[in-house]
């Protein structure tokens, strides 16, 4: 049985009371992944919410058949799967592990269904989500936009004199 010990370390729960945490355990499933091994593909239907209690998950996307990027990796302690909390209908990157893992998982709609029968501890938990997210969205905006200024076409472009300079010259 998962503990509140074990889940006061994932970072989304860490400002949850004894008691808010106790109502989450009995939907929680404790699960081991092996190195390799695929959580979920992009597209696939987005039923689960995950929790990485130990080891470490690449979120990758599929470009073309020659072409993965990956988008990042989760650590221990953090969460992954949120389209499945956020109702979404399918997710939008593939998990696979990097190294053997351990994670706990639980139904989206059953973590919304506490969290909306809590509205404290919703609220809480949704704000901490907000931050998590926000710094994602943060940190893959500026990998795009080092990408896109070191993209050699890019360098030629912003290598132009600009349009005062022109109509001067």
């Amino acid at each position: 049985m998962v503990s509140t010990e074990e889940l006061r370390k994932i970072f989304l729960l860490q400002d949850l009371t004894d008691g808010m945490l106790e109502r989450m355990i009995p939907q929680l499933r404790a699960l081991r992944f092996s190195e390799r091994e695929i959580l979920f593909e992009e597209g696939s239907k987005a039923e689960n919410f995950y929790m990485l209690k130990k080891g470490k998950i690449l979120l990758e996307v599929e470009i073309s058949d020659q072409l993965t990027i990956s988008l990042g990796s989760i650590k221990s302690g953090y969460s992954f799967g949120w389209s499945a909390l956020l109702s979404a209908p399918s997710y939008t990157s593939r998990a696979v592990c990097a190294e053997p893992s351990d994670a706990f998982a639980i139904r989206g709609e059953k973590l919304r269904d506490i969290l909306e029968g809590d509205p404290r501890m919703g609220y809480r938990v949704m704000g901490l989500a907000a931050k998590i997210l926000k710094n994602r969205v943060e940190r893959r905006t500026g990998q795009l936009l080092k990408a896109i200024a070191n993209h050699p076409d890019m360098k030629r472009l912003l290598d132009l004199p600009s349009d005062d300079e022109m109509s001067t010259g």
